[in-house]
This record gives structure tokens, sequence and C-alpha cells, in this order.
């Protein structure tokens, strides 16, 4: 194929990669791409890649690629931060309630710090000497 040569000669002059990071999250992987264009027009790429495996032991990746334009850039980023300090506060108070009912069910059962407690009856000295 003699074309094939020149397209992917332009395709890599039409896109050069300015910066890349990978981040391996439990199952997934997040890649972060700073790129521009041949007129120097900016954008960003985040591709979500996840591997699958079919019924005979064979894997794929599915991918999910997000492309972020420099105009966008801003209003972008502020609703990214704004989503994640809402989880990140959700995430705080559920915490902090879970660990007050599991404080309280250990303290009703017995468990403090992890070790075991008996709980004794209230014995006065002169119920002993009848």
């Amino acid at each position: 194929m003699e074309g094939y040569g020149k397209k992917e000669e332009f395709v890599k002059k039409n896109r050069e990669d300015i910066y890349s990071n990978a981040v391996r999250a439990g199952k997934r992987t997040y890649f972060f791409d700073a790129k521009a264009t041949r007129n120097e027009d900016y954008y960003l790429t985040i591709t979500e890649s996840k591997k699958r495996y079919d019924k005979e032991g064979n894997y794929t990746y599915e991918k999910h690629k997000i492309f972020l334009y420099k105009e966008d850039f801003d209003k972008f980023s502020e609703g990214l931060l704004e989503a994640i300090e809402i989880l990140k506060e959700a995430n705080k108070t559920h915490t902090e309630e879970t660990v007050e009912v599991v404080q309280e069910a250990e303290v009703s059962s017995g468990i403090i710090d992890g070790l075991e407690v008996e709980s004794f009856s209230q014995v006065e000295f002169e119920d002993l000497s009848e």
C-alpha cells in the first residue's frame, strides 16, 4: 500500500505528544495524554482501559476515551474538583457515622479497642456480709 506510509506520517505530525501519564487504579488504567495539533491547538485525551476476558480465557482491552479541548479545560477541572470534594465529604460523613455505630456496638457487646471485656455487676461489700 503506497499511500499508507504518507498517511501515517501525516497523523504523527498532526498529533504531537507533549505529555503522557498512566495511572493504575485497581483493575483499570487511566491514561492522560496531552497533545498538540499541527496548528499548536492543545487538547487532552483521558483513556480508561480495562482488561476483559472471554469464555476461552483470551483477553482484550476495553477502552473509553474522552477528548478535552483547551477551551473546556477550566470548566471541566472546576466540575471535576467540585464533584470530587462532594464525594470526599460524603465519604467522610459516611465513614464517621460507620465508626460511631461500630464503636457503640463494641461498647455494648463488651469489646473495647479490640479486646473483649467481661461485664461485671456492681457489688457492695455490705451484700457480702449477709
